[in-house]
């Protein structure tokens, strides 16, 4: 089997997969998030902010040691909603070629919604009924619907991201219930307007993915520390959002630092995160989702493979 790396340069996180691949499974060696925030005033000022690339090719130093320690003989690294939104994305680009030697693709958001839908769907039966796929991202949010199994019947990248809502909406800490509104409206019209509404009403279950989705899981059943095993495949109830949702609200960053479940460098932006999340949910009328630890890492990394 194949020793695969995968590197995702998101607008939230920075994240690396090491696993070995083959036969449409992936197994695991390593997994490593780092909170890197490249998405910080991309909204604002259509740049990528020099202390933003600073956080990620930080994490990329160490990357490269792991990569190169356990002998992965492929290494594929993709950037998604900040660098695609960023006029000096090329550059960052030629950076990460220039120092390790990472030949980074620029996921278009059909390319990153397909890789999603591949990696969270890839370990299931196919067929069935069609299910949607929910990444929210700090720049982006996608959403995916299709059987597993199958080329996804519909999917589509919104502007719906945790960086880029809290940096548009929330003007103060702990956020005032004015702000939380806007923010919730703008998501609730993107989503109106990206996916189509016999579509949502159509859809009867849902698979969530990524840091907002899998730290409410964790928070929901106080996990300390985080275990993947216990969030892969947790059915996360709506009710149980919305609980969350009220008591991270409430709280100043510092003290979200402190939740349960929470990765502290999670706590500037999990609010709009989980705003997003429940306004998904609501759009597409699913009590619950299903909290999922593949993602585009895994899909990246069995599409890596002949």
């Amino acid at each position: 089997m194949p020793r695969v790396a995968v590197i995702d340069m998101g607008s939230n996180s920075t994240r690396l997969l090491v696993a070995d691949v083959g036969d449409g499974t992936v197994q695991e060696l390593t997994r490593e998030t780092r909170i890197t925030r490249l998405a910080q005033g991309v909204d604002s000022t259509g740049r990528l902010a020099d202390e933003a690339v600073d956080r990620v090719l930080a994490a990329l130093a160490d990357y490269r040691a792991e990569i190169d320690r356990l002998g992965a003989s492929r290494v594929t690294a993709v950037a998604t909603s900040a660098v695609r939104d960023a006029e000096n994305g090329p550059e960052f680009l030629a950076t990460l070629r220039e120092r390790f030697g990472f030949e980074a693709q620029i996921l278009s958001g059909d390319e990153e919604a397909r890789l999603t839908f591949l990696g969270a769907t890839a370990a299931r039966p196919a067929g069935g009924d069609p299910a949607l796929v929910l990444d929210i991202g700090g720049g982006s949010t996608e959403f995916v619907v299709g059987v597993p199994g199958s080329v996804p019947e519909f999917h589509v990248s919104t502007q719906a991201g945790s960086v880029r809502q809290t940096e548009r909406h929330v003007t103060a800490d702990p956020p005032p219930r004015e702000d939380l509104q806007a923010l919730a409206l703008e998501v609730s019209e993107i989503i109106a307007a990206a996916v189509p509404a016999d579509l949502r009403r159509s859809t009867t279950s849902g698979i969530a993915v990524a840091g907002t989705a899998t730290s409410v899981a964790a928070i929901d059943q106080e996990l300390d520390p985080y275990d993947p095993e216990r969030v892969h495949g947790y059915e996360l109830q709506l009710a149980a959002c919305e609980r969350i949702l009220a008591l991270l609200a409430e709280l100043p960053e510092d003290e979200r630092r402190q939740v349960t479940g929470l990765h502290p460098d999670r706590a500037p932006t999990i609010v709009a995160g989980v705003v997003i999340l429940i306004e998904a949910m609501r759009a597409f009328g699913l009590e619950a989702m299903e909290t999922s630890e593949a993602d585009i890492l895994h899909g990246a990394a069995l599409s890596s493979i002949p």
